[in-house]
């Protein structure tokens, strides 16, 4: 465990525009994301749009685990974040809703996140709303599974969640508890749970271990074995495998290199032909398929008024919104900027409506 930096100076949010403080996890703020802040444009909360009929649906950014290989840097030991936020739920679905009935299809909203979903306190509300919104084709969750509990699954189950995507990368108890930096966290609990899902309950299981080369070579192919002996994959595929990336903010575990993709797909093709069991799957199978994007009013280049809301999700970032074109913003470079005021900007980044700004 690494010494956690000191909390950055506090930014206010501006409850008007939708932001809210909470009691803090960590030292660091958690603010309430809420009308009228708008949902679409940040990486870390509301919904993401990447060109399919599969919306990213993201609630929370807490997490409770510090894995050594997180690429997002999550959890207690962050030495990156400078903020949390958890989204109201009946916001997020009418976001969710408009998204989908925008891009014409009926869509499957994938609950994920840059932190634990599952650490969500309205989660079980959310899946609710979701499936009743007569958009939404099917949900699913993502999670470590370290927050999970059976009464949790049963009321995710009544409430019409239709798959949990695990992320378990070894069976060792000891091993486990390292990669996760997590000294409480508990496999076996997390398996007997996983073991109740695919047997006992109409919930999918798809079971995703990350590949860490020379730390759980191994244990990906016991995993992925057991994954398909509990019974995973009633609709879905029972297991992919996670390819581990190296991000500039994210934990690097020493002597740890990221695989090539040719490394890795030459990897996967080695793990299937010993186990005689598929780890790669096609869009059609997952009922994937390419979708009309949401249209995107700020495109790269564009000038803009952005109102600055609170504080961003990581240092040196703040959160801004552009109202008319009813936008989230990440601005960049504004250490000057107040909350409420008004920045003359220029957008820099629009990759998938994700959309970052400097001061113009």
């Amino acid at each position: 465990m690494g010494t956690r930096r000191r909390p950055a100076p506090a930014i206010d949010p501006v409850p008007e525009l939708g932001l809210r403080p909470l009691p803090r996890p960590w030292g660091r703020p958690l603010l309430q994301v809420a009308s009228p802040m708008p949902l679409i444009g940040h990486i870390a909360f509301g919904v993401i749009d990447r060109g399919t009929n599969v919306l990213q649906v993201r609630p929370t950014t807490l997490c409770p685990l510090s894995c050594i290989f997180c690429s997002v840097d999550a959890g207690p030991e962050s030495r990156t974040r400078q903020a949390e936020y958890i989204v109201e739920p009946g916001w997020l679905a009418s976001w969710v809703e408009e998204a989908a009935r925008e891009k014409g299809v009926p869509v499957e909203a994938l609950i994920d996140g840059v932190g634990e979903p599952l650490t969500y306190p309205h989660i079980v509300e959310l899946v609710r709303l979701l499936k009743s919104s007569g958009v939404v084709r099917s949900v699913a969750a993502e999670t470590h599974g370290a927050t999970l509990t059976r009464r949790l699954v049963d009321r995710l189950e009544e409430a019409g969640l239709d798959r949990i995507n695990l992320s378990i990368d070894t069976l060792d108890p000891e091993k486990a508890r390292r990669l996760t930096g997590t000294p409480w966290y508990d496999v076996e609990r997390v398996k007997k749970l996983a073991e109740y899902i695919a047997r006992e309950t109409s919930i999918d299981l798809h079971v995703t271990p990350v590949w860490l080369p020379g730390v759980n070579d191994r244990d990906v192919v016991e995993v992925v074995d057991w994954a398909y002996r509990i019974g995973a994959g009633k609709r879905w595929p029972p297991a992919t495998v996670q390819k581990y990336v190296a991000h500039r903010r994210g934990r690097k575990p020493r002597g740890v290199r990221e695989p090539t993709w040719e490394e890795y797909w030459r990897w996967l093709r080695r793990i299937e032909e010993q186990t005689g069991k598929r780890l790669t799957w096609a869009m059609e199978e997952w009922g994937m398929r390419p979708a009309p994007r949401l249209r995107n009013p700020l495109p790269r280049g564009t000038r803009v008024t952005l109102q600055v809301a609170g504080p961003g999700w990581q240092r040196g970032e703040l959160l801004a919104v552009a109202p008319r074109q009813r936008r989230v913003v990440t601005l960049l470079s504004a250490p000057w900027a107040r909350p409420g005021q008004l920045v003359p900007a220029k957008i820099t980044h629009d990759k998938d409506g994700i959309l970052i700004a400097r001061p113009a």
